[in-house]
């Protein structure tokens, strides 16, 4: 398994990226636990020119300053009061595109997953979903701003091929307008921790 090196995480195509992410590894390593998932499912944010991005137009506050620097980032918001989604920065420095993970396969640490979530068997609703990735994983906002090269926080190529790609309309961003109809999610199709929803019937696959 290779660990993503710093230009994976410069590219300027952020839909491309978010595709490109799809089978890859997410490593952590906190407080003693170790735990990896494949990355099943994400969603790209075109920053300043996408009406869906928390940086939509420039805009820049405290938690959104960590989007402006150079890709390799994490960036972590809570979401509802409760949700911590998990998002990785990427493009240029003041380029400020991100995506977000919203499904994950569990791999390792498992035994620590399912202390996170309070059970005692594995179901697909770990992973599933942004909120649930990022809670599998032990990523909260406290990691925001951390670097995707550190031995501690990293994510990882170990070969994995998908078999099928698809892509459709992001979830939840109906406030974007016209920016909502972008094909900017991607998934792994007919996988079981991809998000249950409608549009995955109206998703189309890539070649």
């Amino acid at each position: 398994m290779q660990k993503l090196n710093k230009e994976f995480y410069l590219h300027t195509d952020v839909a491309l990226l978010a595709r490109m992410l799809l089978g890859k590894v997410v490593v952590t390593k906190f407080n003693n636990t170790y735990t990896a998932a494949r990355i099943v499912e994400t969603e790209a944010y075109a920053g300043i020119v996408d009406r869906a991005s928390h940086a939509y137009n420039g805009r820049r506050t405290e938690r959104t300053e960590v989007m402006f620097g150079e890709g390799g980032a994490a960036y972590v918001y809570l979401c509802y009061g409760i949700h911590h989604m998990f998002n990785i920065v990427t493009n240029q420095k003041n380029i400020p595109d991100a995506v977000l993970i919203r499904g994950v396969e569990p791999l390792e640490g498992k035994q620590w997953m399912l202390q996170r979530f309070n059970k005692t068997k594995m179901e697909t609703s770990i992973g599933r979903g942004p909120g649930n990735a990022g809670k599998a994983l032990g990523i909260f906002t406290q990691h925001t701003g951390h670097s995707l090269l550190s031995k501690q926080f990293f994510i990882a190529d170990d070969g994995f091929a998908s078999p099928a790609i698809m892509t459709g309309k992001r979830i939840g961003v109906d406030y974007a307008g016209l920016h909502a109809q972008w094909l900017y999610r991607f998934f792994i199709k007919d996988h079981p921790q991809v998000t249950k929803h409608a549009f995955n019937k109206t998703a189309i696959e890539l070649l």
